[in-house]
């Protein structure tokens, strides 16, 4: 499958301020939450592409949120914009004081949605939830919830709380990209075949760049269900860190009574995490996964690769 025809536009849209640009500059630009602070306003559209796992481009389209530019969006630019997307990911400012004009914009969304692109996902990112008193998150994010899927009408909306200053970010945009990849179960089976084969209590799978993870398998119960999204802040922490050092990071390998922890490039374009029981030699886990590139390679370039063999 070519290049161009797995290429998937994705719409980031939303009102000026809502934080847009922050998002898209902390998920895939290595931006740190407190950096985000000298970003300038986005004006009418800026466009870059990310690739995923081989052929997998993403091209993203951050729209500019200022009232001049959507009005230009629904009219002069509807056809330009809205068509072809393969999802749209609005975001809202949970504190906005116009949220019925956002509540609007959002529904002239989803009807040239509907007009241009009816098969695209939706996603709505109920944003800079930490600004919000913790015992009322759960509450208002409902209330944003109700309102955003009754606009979305026939389209299925899916929605997240996010803040830049947390996982939510990341658990939300792992959540998203999962439902982009076309052979996201093919790399589902074949990471819990591999799991099984190399007796691990867990192997984790993450995007190389943006540290987001794409997939996972448990062969025993782990209780933090936010593991994965402060691996990923951690590690994009420490990569960041050795690069301001000029050192290349490529490795990790932590070690206690309880288990053991690789973290290993993978393919061309991922990351794995394999955890072990400590008794396991480092060497054999380490075999395992350098026998395993090989196969996983082939995954990310077709998709109908046969899952590894028992």
């Amino acid at each position: 499958m070519s290049v161009t025809a797995m290429k998937k536009k994705v719409l980031l849209m939303g009102k000026s301020g809502a934080g847009k640009t922050s998002i898209r500059s902390v998920i895939f630009a290595n931006y740190k939450a407190q950096d985000t602070r000298r970003l300038g306003a986005t004006y009418n559209v800026e466009l870059s592409h990310v690739r995923f796992l081989g052929n997998l481009v993403l091209h993203l389209w951050d729209c500019g949120g200022q009232e001049t530019f959507m009005k230009d969006y629904f009219t002069s630019q509807r056809k330009s914009i809205f068509q072809n997307v393969a999802a749209l990911i609005y975001v809202v400012d949970v504190e906005s004081c116009e949220f019925g004009k956002d509540m609007d914009s959002y529904q002239c969304c989803v009807e040239a949605i509907l007009q241009n692109s009816p098969d695209a996902k939706v996603f709505c990112l109920v944003h800079k939830m930490d600004l919000v008193q913790e015992d009322q998150r759960d509450l208002i994010f409902k209330e944003r919830e109700a309102e955003l899927r009754r606009l979305s009408g026939t389209l299925a909306c899916t929605c997240f709380r996010t803040s830049i200053w947390d996982e939510t970010l990341y658990k939300a945009w792992s959540s998203i990209v999962y439902q982009l990849i076309p052979n996201a179960q093919l790399f589902e089976t074949n990471l819990r075949n591999f799991a099984q084969l190399i007796e691990a209590d867990e192997v984790i799978l993450f995007e190389r760049a943006s540290f987001l993870m794409i997939s996972h398998h448990q062969c025993k119960e782990q209780h933090d269900p936010r593991r994965f999204e402060k691996i990923s802040i951690l590690i994009k922490q420490f990569k960041l860190r050795c690069s301001k050092h000029t050192a290349s990071f490529q490795s990790i390998e932590v070690r206690n009574s309880n288990f053991a922890a690789f973290l290993d490039v993978f393919t061309s374009n991922t990351y794995v995490m394999v955890i072990t029981d400590p008794s396991i030699a480092s060497a054999a886990t380490l075999v395992n996964i350098q026998n395993a590139r090989k196969h996983f390679e082939k995954l990310e370039q077709v998709d109908g690769s046969k899952p590894l063999m028992r």
